[in-house]
């Protein structure tokens, strides 16, 4: 068990995640996370140089885990995509880090997990617990689970079903963010139609759906679009070329509706999209060929 005044300063650490992230974008920045929050008249960092992160005020068992950016999300899940995965400190499990994560495992210490999407922008997920332990992968299963278990008495029983299960939530979560942040960065979070600039108000879209053959979660499948471009884009009311070419779907160049019509969607038609500045970062042509040919086929029917 933990004692009273590390247990007090660990739920102090998960409130004031509550409270930041209901009024921010949902990712918290590295700078944020080093400087930490107010508590008992200093602060208490979040996270350090290392992975495994114990803060001063706390006695002996980690608060955080972090990871690095380095490839696609699903490198962070078991295959069956039940548990995150979390690399151990260096090759050796005796390491006092591994241990500290290891006793954490033992005695069901809920963690914070800050998984990266782009360098130095974090998504939080907590509370996590450490659930396996496999030393010759080198690895700790972690999974998600519900804040209120923390505030009330939890159900053992129960424990392997609801995680399991807030898990794969989480996991659709890490997927959907790190493509957003991804896509928005590449396009220096603006429209790649109307360049607009205002981030609540932009998605990254998807070319080719994700449930479809080619459609991975990798920038060159993305667009950079805000809601009204997006929504018109996945409805078929505009198209895009391979050679980056805007198409308005014809019936609506004679429609006679109003402003957002005209200067929206009317206007844009033959307009080239504003693409990346990294060639590999640009829409694949091949998944806008796939993409246009199906908008081509509706737009006649």
């Amino acid at each position: 068990m933990e004692d009273p005044d590390s247990a007090a300063c660990r739920s102090a650490a998960f409130e004031w995640l509550q409270s930041e992230l209901r009024s921010s974008d949902a990712t918290l920045s590295r700078s944020s996370l080093e400087i930490g929050f107010p508590y008992n008249s200093e602060f208490v960092r979040l996270v350090g140089p290392q992975g495994i992160f114990k803060p001063k005020q706390i006695a002996h068992y980690p608060l955080s885990i972090t990871t690095t950016t380095k490839g696609p999300y699903q490198d962070s899940f078991d295959p069956s995509g039940d548990m995150l995965l979390y690399s151990y400190r260096g090759a050796d499990p005796n390491f006092h880090e591994n241990r500290k994560l290891r006793d954490a495992y033992r005695d069901q210490i809920p963690l914070i997990y800050f998984f990266s999407t782009i360098p130095g922008i974090y998504l939080a997920i907590y509370p996590v617990f450490i659930v396996g332990d496999n030393p010759t992968q080198l690895t700790f299963e972690v999974a998600a689970d519900d804040m209120l278990q923390l505030r009330y008495e939890r159900d053992d029983t129960d424990d392997d079903t609801r995680r399991i299960y807030i898990t794969r939530q989480v996991r659709q979560r890490m997927h959907q963010r790190s493509f957003r942040d991804r896509v928005l960065r590449a396009y220096e979070e603006r429209c790649s139609i109307c360049e607009l600039r205002h981030t609540r108000l932009l998605d990254a879209a998807h070319i080719i759906p994700d449930k479809d053959e080619g459609g991975e979660p990798v920038v060159s499948n993305g667009l950079s679009l805000c809601k009204i471009h997006h929504a018109a884009y996945d409805s078929d009311f505009i198209g895009i070329r391979p050679d980056y070419q805007i198409v308005v779907r014809p019936d609506l160049l004679d429609e006679k509706d109003g402003p957002m019509l005209k200067h929206g969607i009317q206007e844009i038609n033959d307009q080239q999209l504003n693409v990346p500045k990294r060639v590999k970062e640009r829409p694949d042509p091949e998944r806008l060929r796939v993409r246009f040919n199906e908008f081509s086929e509706n737009a006649h029917k």
